[in-house]
Formats: C-alpha cells, structure tokens, sequence
C-alpha cells in the first residue's frame, strides 16, 4: 500500500494568484489529485477567479482581485480541499499517435533503451503497451509530459544540451515522455518521431492535448512517417476516441 499523500499546502503566487501544491515530488497519485482538482475547482465557478491551471502535482487558481479578495478564494479551496477524495479520474479521452522509431527518426533510442535495461526492440514493445497520460502541458505551448513508464525508465537527463529538437520529436527521461512542440534545445534523449502537432496555432484547437488525457503510441515505419507528415489533413495520423 502506497503512503497516503500529505495534507494539499495553499501558498500565495504573486497579487492575483494561488498555489496549491499537492507533493514535493511527482507521482502518479499526486499528479491524480492535482487533475482532480482542477476540475472540481472548475466546476465551482467561483467569482473573481480568472484561471485554473494544473502542473505535475500542483494547481495555479489565478483572480481578478478587483473582483475577489484573496482570503475568499483561499476559504473556497480551503472547502475544495477537504472533500477531494484519492479516488482515480479517468480520462475522458484517448488518444493514439503513430511514432516512427526507426533509426533515421530515434537518434538516441539505442542510448535511452541501454539506461533502461531494455534492448530498442523490447524499449519500442513496451512504449506501445503503455497507456499514458498527459501529467502536465509546459515548457513551449500545448507540449505535454507524459508518464509515467515503467520504473525502469527511470533514466537521468544528458549532462549536456542537444542543440536542437525537431517539432514531433518524441523523447524521454525521469520515467516522461515528451512530444517536442517546436524546435529547441533539450537534455532528454531523442527516441522516435511523430508528424502530430501539439501546437496548432492556426486551428480552433490549437492545443489538441490536455492534461488528464490518455495517450497511447503505436509504432510505424519510416516510410508511413513520412506519407502521414505529407498529409496535412490528418494531423500526424493521430485518432482520439471520446470516452466518457
């Protein structure tokens, strides 16, 4: 039985703002209740609050505070807090996103399987097994962390930058994968390549991920890589399915 999760902390962010932090550290449970909460926060529909934004274990409540004081807002979450339960959320949807991992589009698959314990083949199996989830969107727009893999895949970042990361780049450290939203420099390790684009900036959605969300990889050649980048109605080959 895994140890029960401290007591959330409410801490002030700057004049309009209210970190609720949920561990120290990430897990999968503290990552649950930091999503959950969200939610729950949502759907109150306080007055004054301007934003309900989650990270790996923690929730940003942004207000107006021409419109709300700060110790109401503190009071309401104060109340959320004590009825979220550690119940699981399940995702709403799933997606599933076709990744190349051959060796002209994984660079570093070998490298990342070899600190996993794990041949490049067995790496590319268990990657597809996994059902993951969007723990967190950050860094550049609409770029999710996913997690978690295995404990295995608990494996460090490079000691030093990769100069520059392709959009759809698909890389992983610390037990996360990323998708790259645009070109830029990384210390996670570069293990396979998808045409689908987390930042739209042109479309209605142009963040199609969200936290919560399931996604799932499946593997393709390189050759079926490149036709779904060609076409740009598809958006990488990536399906979701609506689950509840």
């Amino acid at each position: 039985m895994s140890a029960p999760l401290p007591a959330p902390e409410l801490r002030p962010l700057g004049v309009d703002g209210v970190l609720v932090r949920f561990a120290a550290t990430l897990t999968e449970a503290a990552n649950q209740r930091a999503l959950a909460f969200r939610d729950q926060v949502n759907a109150m529909n306080l007055p004054g609050v301007t934003e309900v934004a989650s990270s790996l274990v923690s929730v940003r409540v942004g207000f107006d505070p021409a419109q709300t004081a700060r110790q109401t807002v503190v009071d309401a979450l104060q109340t959320a807090c004590a009825r979220l339960d550690d119940a699981v959320t399940a995702p709403k949807r799933r997606w599933d996103i076709p990744v190349a991992f051959g060796p002209d589009h994984a660079p570093q698959l070998t490298e990342a399987a070899a600190l996993a314990g794990v041949t490049p083949e067995q790496a590319v199996t268990e990657i597809e097994a996994q059902i993951l989830r969007v723990i967190a969107i950050g860094f550049a727009p609409g770029q999710p962390y996913l997690g978690m893999l295995p404990p295995h895949w608990d494996i460090p970042r490079q000691t030093s930058l990769t100069a520059q990361m392709p959009n759809g780049a698909l890389v992983a450290a610390v037990r996360q994968l990323i998708i790259f939203a645009a070109d830029a420099p990384t210390g996670w390790r570069h293990i396979g390549q998808t045409a689908f684009r987390v930042y739209r900036p042109d479309s209605d959605t142009p963040f199609p991920l969200s936290p919560g969300d399931a996604v799932r990889f499946r593997a393709v050649s390189d050759s079926e890589y490149v036709a779904l980048r060609q076409n740009t109605d598809t958006n990488g080959g990536a399906r979701c399915t609506v689950l509840s």
